[in-house]
């Protein structure tokens, strides 16, 4: 069995001997926006909620790697609880979702038909509570769930299945290289990483030659747009080309939250300069049958401009 890869517990890697982070993501503009109030879980112990924190400072500024992950991991430790509760049923127990547009794995084949999936061995990145990787195990696939937040393994094992579960940071992957014949990652750290190259440098190492890595994030034309559902989030108001951080940072200046923008070009950028090979960017329609408002992401706006990109990438 590969390093950290024990179904049934958490395996942890130290914070402090990681300096690169790996969170799940609905962030602002991609993060959703979470309702602040206090909910308290039916099925765990809570934890403090950060509606039971100062309103922090929301801000453009550089964050670094450090400060990034360590903002990341403590705020999706502080609202797990409420992600879970606000978009579980959306992403169901053991369904491989894509993004807030409802892309599902099922239909999309980007990791290949589900019959190719049996028997590989698939590591998700930013797992939050393991539904991608849940799925998988259903197709006959032997994945391990990766995720900075130990709030968010811990739903994971609430939620259960045969799934290895590995709490550790995207920019320092415990495993050997080429574990994997697959990677993937739906919404999950490339968007919160200060260094997105070091990431994806880590996901060639582990990947077998010839193995896939596919992640979604924001589509990148978002940051130029208010991040709202309705009308007033249809009016260009930033510049697409300002790569300035988004933070929400408490009283003393302490990042809470960091979320970092890049451009479509700059991606294609990062993929090639980590030895990886693009060969798709899938930017997924908005389907009549889904109404539901999910943060900045609505219907109105999905069929207008596009919220969600998918790089499809190979490790030649």
């Amino acid at each position: 069995m590969r390093e950290g890869a024990h179904p049934g517990r958490i395996a942890a890697y130290p914070a402090q001997n990681l300096s690169h982070e790996a969170t799940r993501a609905e962030p602002r503009p991609l993060r959703d926006e979470v309702r602040r109030k206090t909910r308290k879980s039916t099925t765990m112990e809570p934890i403090i909620q950060e509606s039971e924190l100062p309103e922090p400072e929301a801000t453009r500024r550089d964050a670094n790697v450090t400060e990034s992950s360590r903002a990341n991991r403590g705020w999706w430790d502080r609202n797990a609880d409420e992600y879970q509760i606000e978009h579980g049923t959306f992403l169901g127990d053991d369904r491989f979702v894509w993004g807030p547009e409802g892309l599902d794995e099922v239909e999309a084949e980007l990791l290949g038909p589900p019959e190719e999936l049996k028997g590989k061995d698939i590591l998700e990145i930013g797992a939050g509570a393991a539904q991608c990787s849940r799925w998988l195990v259903s197709q006959g696939a032997r994945p391990v769930a990766l995720d900075l937040s130990h709030r968010q393994l811990q739903h994971a094992l609430r939620i259960g299945g045969n799934v290895p579960l590995v709490q550790a940071d995207a920019g320092v992957l415990p495993f050997k290289d080429g574990s994997f014949d697959l990677a993937c990652s739906a919404y999950g750290a490339l968007p919160f990483v200060a260094d997105p190259v070091l990431v994806l440098k880590e996901v060639r190492r582990v990947l077998r030659p010839g193995g896939r890595f596919v992640f979604s994030a924001t589509h990148p034309i978002r940051w130029a747009f208010p991040d709202e559902p309705g009308p007033e989030g249809l009016s260009v108001a930033a510049s697409y080309f300002d790569r300035t951080p988004y933070v929400e940072q408490d009283e003393q200046g302490n990042a809470v939250y960091v979320e970092h923008h890049r451009t479509i070009g700059d991606r294609v950028r990062d993929i090639v300069g980590a030895g990886l090979r693009l060969v798709d960017i899938v930017e997924p329609e908005w389907p009549a049958w889904n109404t539901q408002e999910w943060g900045g992401w609505s219907p109105l706006r999905g069929n207008l401009i596009p919220g969600t990109a998918i790089y499809v990438c190979v490790r030649d």
